[in-house]
């Protein structure tokens, strides 16, 4: 099956969804924005919920991508850091701009469909926080990774602002490094 057809179904799919919401969104919709029949989506994805969890492992796959080069950067352990939670904040923020709409019930959907793949999405954004600060935090890297994802979240709740979180994060993680690196 060619790589280009999934990918401008699944383009297709998030366009209807983020115009339409998931429960108006058909796969009529979404095979018309593709500009394919209908049969032919269902030789790529089984139904919406399908192209929906497709969809949603590539933007989490895209996020953790840009997680793990902020990670690698040869930058000061804050601005890596931020660079790092700041891919999770932004994959969030990509869906309150682009369906401001129906941001929420995409969203509720994402859990009630893809809360495996969410699940999974931040043990390993947790885990590449806590490889980033191990030399620095020792044996509480891991606390350390676990509260900085949770604000990252936290921050999440509240998007009527986009800028406000962006800020928000920044200055989390310049009060969480210092006191990281804060010696008693």
């Amino acid at each position: 099956m060619s790589d280009d057809r999934l990918e401008r179904i699944l383009d297709a799919a998030y366009r209807c969804f983020t115009r339409h919401g998931m429960r108006r969104t058909t796969m009529d919709d979404i095979a018309t924005a593709a500009g394919m029949s209908r049969p032919a989506v269902y030789q790529y994805v089984r139904n919406k919920d399908d192209a929906y969890r497709r969809l949603a492992a590539g933007l989490f796959d895209r996020s953790l991508t840009q997680a793990r080069a902020a990670a690698d950067a040869t930058a000061p352990l804050d601005d890596r850091l931020h660079g790092v939670l700041a891919a999770k904040l932004e994959l969030t923020l990509q869906l309150w701009r682009d369906s401001p709409p129906h941001a929420a019930e995409l969203l509720d959907a994402s859990a009630r469909l893809t809360g495996d793949l969410a699940g999974a999405y931040t043990r390993e954004l947790t885990d590449l926080v806590t490889m980033l600060v191990a030399d620095t935090a020792g044996d509480r890297a891991r606390s350390f990774a676990e509260l900085a994802v949770a604000l990252t979240r936290g921050l999440e709740a509240d998007l009527t602002d986009p800028e406000l979180p962006r800020r928000r994060l920044r200055e989390g993680v310049t009060l969480l490094v210092a006191g990281l690196t804060h010696q008693e």
